[in-house]
């Protein structure tokens, strides 16, 4: 994977990289936690929110696919 520091703060790679890191590891932590917690609707929260924002990864590697 690319540093994003290497590129220029106009190159659009530079933060669909670093949000594309932000967002995959929050959605890794709200699957950690999930394991934490006994309460079915914490469970049914975190795992959407985690596919809401595997889904926001998706869309922004979509767009750097067509860079």
């Amino acid at each position: 994977m690319t540093d994003p520091k290497s590129l220029p703060e106009s190159d659009p790679r530079r933060h669909t990289i670093q949000v594309r890191t932000a967002l995959t590891d929050l959605a890794a932590h709200l699957r950690e936690d999930i394991q934490k917690v006994d309460d079915p609707k914490f469970k049914t929260l975190f795992e959407t929110a985690a596919s809401v924002l595997t889904g926001l990864d998706n869309a922004v590697a979509s767009y750097e696919d067509k860079l």
